[in-house]
């Protein structure tokens, strides 16, 4: 090999390599490309978030199959981007998705193997493909297939994450070629999650993978316990609810009066009779049969209205005291 060829693979090696300890008083080299130092691969919240979606997508690909499906969650990693688009299998299908409200694009991979014995199953065969795939263009099938797979794993991913963090990932294309499908650079991190697949003897893996740089603004609630503080208050969450509740639509009724007849006066009331109504100076507004307000009626604009005038405390409140 020649001093010319040997230059950049040694370059290469250094850049992979963890840094040489610092000698006593001197420098210490300092990657700043890579993460791998800070990164962990602990997270307990995408822990909850990859379980959840785990039943969530089994659940829905049982509707789209008619077939029973097992779905397990694999251990996150986290590992350069080159490394993961290096040990997929081939061929493999890559899916590019969106992250919103994240910036940047996530990667969704689906083995061949998976996605032919998936369409196969739809239409009445085992769902088991036999011999060698080569990658190739998906027919107008194979596509639909996919689209209908990938929309069923956005929303399901996107109700695993419902109540910890807003996110709404879309589908945006395919690629079946690795060097289309980058969604940041070889030497950056990415955070993956394998999912195992078994629909009757038909078996293969789901990858979600996405760039930690996307992830890196919710750092904190990635690497929160799973059981937090018992006696803390989350603000967030009470803020939440607050506006929840205060946005949530009730029906305001009021009575302005009854009348008691009987079913014979009933029956013998013509066209032009009168009910006589005992109507109080003031009038109850009440939510389902429970009393709130003490108000005044009449009009307001042309139409109808109440006044609030008094409001009511909860039941069993003595306002004498």
């Amino acid at each position: 090999m020649s001093e010319a060829q040997e230059a950049p693979q040694q370059a290469a090696e250094e850049a992979a390599s963890p840094p040489a300890p610092a000698a006593a008083g001197g420098m210490q080299r300092y990657d700043l490309v890579s993460k791998e130092r800070v990164v962990s691969d602990r997270m307990p919240t995408m822990d909850i978030v990859n379980e959840r979606f785990a039943r969530y997508f089994q659940s829905g690909l049982f509707t789209m199959l008619r077939r029973h499906a097992d779905v397990k969650a694999g251990a996150v990693s986290v590992q350069r981007h080159s490394e993961f688009m290096g040990s997929l299998e081939h061929p493999t299908h890559l899916n590019i998705i969106t992250l919103n409200p994240l910036r940047g694009h996530g990667l969704v991979t689906c083995g061949m193997p998976l996605l032919f014995g998936m369409v196969e199953g739809l239409y009445g065969g085992p769902g088991i493909l036999r011999g060698d795939l080569e990658a190739r263009e998906l027919s107008a099938t194979e596509q639909r297939v996919l689209s209908r797979l990938l929309k069923v794993a956005c929303e399901e991913y996107k109700r695993a994450w419902k109540g910890i963090h807003e996110f709404e990932p879309a589908f945006v294309r395919s690629e079946t070629l690795p060097q289309f499908a980058a969604v940041c650079g070889p030497l950056e991190i990415v955070v993956v999650t394998s999912f195992e697949i078994a629909v009757g003897e038909l078996t293969g893996t789901i990858h979600i993978a996405m760039p930690y740089t996307a992830l890196e603004p919710m750092r904190d609630l990635l690497y929160a316990s799973p059981l937090g503080d018992v006696e803390a208050i989350d603000r967030r969450w009470v803020s939440r609810l607050t506006r929840e509740i205060q946005s949530a639509e009730i029906t305001l009724s009021a009575q302005l009066a009854t009348a008691d007849v009987t079913i014979e006066q009933l029956l013998t009331m013509q066209p032009g009779d009168f009910i006589e109504l005992d109507r109080e100076p003031r009038i109850e507004a009440s939510v389902d049969g429970v009393p709130l307000f003490k108000c005044l009626y009449g009009t307001h604009n042309g139409k109808y209205a109440i006044r609030v005038d008094e409001c009511l405390g909860a039941p069993g409140e003595n306002h004498g005291e």
